[in-house]
């Protein structure tokens, strides 16, 4: 039989390497995200931000590394309070007001987030004058 062609993509071990060397120990490709320990590809963010620069500015590896950490991290967070704010509501999934309630309740994330979340509805929100009193009481202590 032929040796079986590699298929997928760099975190997968090649399987086309069995037909070389056995005993000089096998290197299994691993990614820089797999590397950094994040699941935000590292690789993308790199090219992306070459991409992005003007005049062919020199983009440093680390760079693309801690831009995808904090992308990751932000992300993590956003999600965490939106599942909870789900939670609260019994349902299972998240939608957009779950997203806009989460964002607009955290003090940091409102301030990050400055855009209109489409679908996300309004805080809710009653002024205290008009949760004050209600009419009746108002009513007999006139008479």
């Amino acid at each position: 039989m032929a040796p079986q062609k590699a298929t997928g993509g760099k975190s997968k071990p090649s399987q086309a390497g069995a037909a070389t060397s056995t005993s000089t120990g096998a290197r299994t490709i691993q990614t820089r995200s797999q590397r950094a320990g994040l699941q935000f590809p590292v690789g993308r963010i790199h090219r992306y931000l070459k991409q992005r620069t003007q005049h062919n500015v020199r983009i440093g590896a680390k760079a693309a590394v801690y831009t995808s950490a904090i992308l990751e991290y932000l992300t993590a967070e956003v999600l965490e309070l939106a599942g909870n704010a789900s939670k609260d509501l019994r349902v299972k999934r998240i939608t957009p007001r779950h997203l806009q309630l989460a964002i607009r309740g955290d003090e940091e994330l409102d301030i990050l987030v400055r855009a209109t979340i489409a679908g996300g509805g309004v805080l809710p929100f009653i002024h205290k004058s008009l949760t004050a009193g209600t009419g009746k009481n108002k009513k007999l202590e006139g008479q």
